[in-house]
């Protein structure tokens, strides 16, 4: 079997009409950067974003053609909505709309209705962002905690892994193997503690080191989230890598977030990191849910002795400073350490004890703030 080439794949994209049905999407600059590794090839077509829904049946022809190919093993192909280039590709015959699957809503789900040159996902009420400005703070741990207190206050809810580099979710909860596929395309999410999963951790080896440019992580992460049956959920959540970089553009750019919980630590050098992950939120409008305080405060269990490690009360003065709510205070014990560590999160394997409680507690702080949101779209991001 020989390699497939950067080359053999444009030319066989060649095949593939553009919107104007004259020209193809090579010739029209609608490729990005290919990228193949291990067989699979990847890469994104750039389209305007308000004709995103009507050319997915041009997205699916160009998967099909790679896939076809001698050599190749699969192919990961998605739209992308960059105004400047897109505005090349010309408009004059617009492809056929692809039928509507019509999924209805849950009926504890606020509507959340997708933000101006944004695509929803069908059957999720609403998307949430759990980030933090630095990594070490404890957010993946924040953010599978914070699913399942959504759960267990009666909703239903996923968790998506965002994390293209450090994937953390198998671990975290405790899932191993690999996903099965509807059609060949569609991915059926793992499961675990009632939670619906998805990561980039079960499609590669752990120790697998990933080296994507851009435009792969963006691929990936939008096929991760709208390629994958989830069914009918009250709530995904996300967690977002560390920083302020591609999956968090694209999150924002082009997913209708109904807002991100900031996690950080009390310590003055974690939340110089942390205003930068909110100011981000809120030149891109999406609105902040609040901040976790994580790793409060630590009580030694032999004495009853508490101890501020990392200070304390950091977080709250700064949501205090900023006008955002003040989600909770998470102690630092070694209790969450080893759950954490044996996938089997505190919230779902201690669901009676102090710690899960704050989470709930958390959860539903954050809940009453998705469910109260006022309905109002957010502007298109362009990136000059």
């Amino acid at each position: 079997m020989t390699d497939v080439t950067k080359e053999q794949v444009l030319e066989t994209l060649k095949t593939v009409r553009g919107p104007d049905l004259e020209h193809d999407i090579v010739a029209l600059g609608m490729v990005s950067d290919v990228f193949i590794s291990d067989g699979k090839v990847y890469f994104s077509i750039t389209v305007p974003a308000d004709r995103a829904k009507e050319l997915e049946p041009m997205r699916l022809a160009a998967e099909r053609v790679i896939k076809e190919m001698p050599g190749v093993k699969g192919a990961l192909v998605t739209l992308t909505a960059d105004k400047k280039a897109a505005a090349a590709a010309p408009a004059a015959r617009p492809a056929p709309n692809p039928p509507n699957p019509g999924h209805d809503h849950g009926a504890h789900a606020p509507q959340q209705p997708p933000r101006a040159g944004k695509i929803g996902v069908p059957g999720i009420g609403a998307i949430i962002a759990v980030a933090s400005g630095k990594g070490g703070v404890g957010k993946s741990t924040t953010a599978v905690n914070l699913a399942l207190g959504l759960l267990a206050n009666g909703l239903r809810v996923g968790i998506l892994d965002a994390d293209i580099y450090g994937p953390s979710m198998p671990r975290l909860l405790k899932i191993s193997g690999r996903p099965t596929q509807i059609d060949g395309r569609i991915i059926n999410p793992m499961e675990n503690y009632g939670l619906k999963v998805m990561s980039m951790g079960f499609l590669v080896d752990e120790e697998t080191a990933m080296i994507w440019r851009g435009p792969m992580v963006q691929s990936a992460l939008l096929q991760m989230l709208r390629e994958v049956a989830w069914g009918e959920l009250d709530v995904l959540v996300v967690d977002m890598p560390p920083g302020t970089g591609d999956a968090q553009l694209t999150m924002a750019q082009q997913v209708p977030l109904a807002g991100a919980v900031i996690v950080s630590t009390p310590q003055d050098l974690a939340l110089i990191d942390a205003r930068k992950g909110l100011n981000m939120f809120r030149k891109v409008e999406v609105p902040v849910l609040g901040i976790v305080e994580n790793m409060s405060y630590f009580i030694a269990p032999d004495t009853g002795t508490r101890y501020d490690i990392f200070g304390h009360g950091g977080a709250r003065r700064e949501a205090e400073r900023i006008g955002v709510p003040f989600l909770g205070e998470v102690p630092l014990t070694m209790n969450i350490r080893e759950t954490s560590d044996a996938g089997t999160p505190l919230v779902a394997s201690e669901p009676n004890g102090v710690v899960a409680g704050i989470y709930r507690g958390i959860a539903a702080k954050v809940w009453e703030q998705i469910a109260g949101q006022s309905q109002r779209p957010a502007p298109t991001i362009v990136f000059e």
